[in-house]
């Protein structure tokens, strides 16, 4: 019976660790996947209303309050889960840009998160209009740009 539990405990400790192994080398750490994602996210919504503000793209009401209106829900996740220590370009080298900045002055980082969520307010706020959009999109594009200016390395 000791036997049987030993066996079924090494092979339940390879599976675990395999599963790891695997995961880390197909694709790399999941918590920089979901910080990854989540600025791709804010990048096409802030494209869809920056490229409507510059006329680039024909203003349509019901995509602007849609864009403005997914941009403040993600400004509102709790995004803690993507930045665990460890995760930052000095670790992980080219599988992020994330410098050790970001975990060295957290609450400026919380600060800059805070900004970003203000404006995606007044984008959902003001998405109804053309006008409103224009009105709205440098203090939004502030605010995202913020961040990657002092916690982001730039592309090599």
């Amino acid at each position: 019976m000791q036997f049987k539990k030993s066996v079924i405990l090494g092979i339940t400790a390879a599976a675990v660790a395999g599963s790891m192994v695997f995961a880390a080398s197909h694709g790399g750490n999941p918590a920089v996947k979901a910080r990854k994602a989540h600025m791709q996210l804010n990048a096409h919504n802030i494209g869809i209303l920056g490229g409507m503000a510059k006329g680039d793209i024909e203003y349509n009401a019901d995509a602007a309050q849609a864009a403005a209106n997914n941009l403040l829900a993600l400004s509102q996740l709790n995004q803690m889960s993507y930045w665990p220590p460890g995760t930052s370009n000095a670790e992980l080298g080219d599988e992020t840009r994330a410098l050790p900045a970001a975990w060295e002055d957290m609450a400026g980082v919380i600060e800059d998160a805070q900004a970003l969520t203000a404006a995606a307010e007044a984008m959902a706020s003001n998405a109804g209009t053309l006008e409103g959009v224009q009105a709205s999109i440098g203090a939004l594009g502030g605010a995202c740009g913020a961040c990657p200016k002092a916690y982001r390395a730039a592309e090599s």
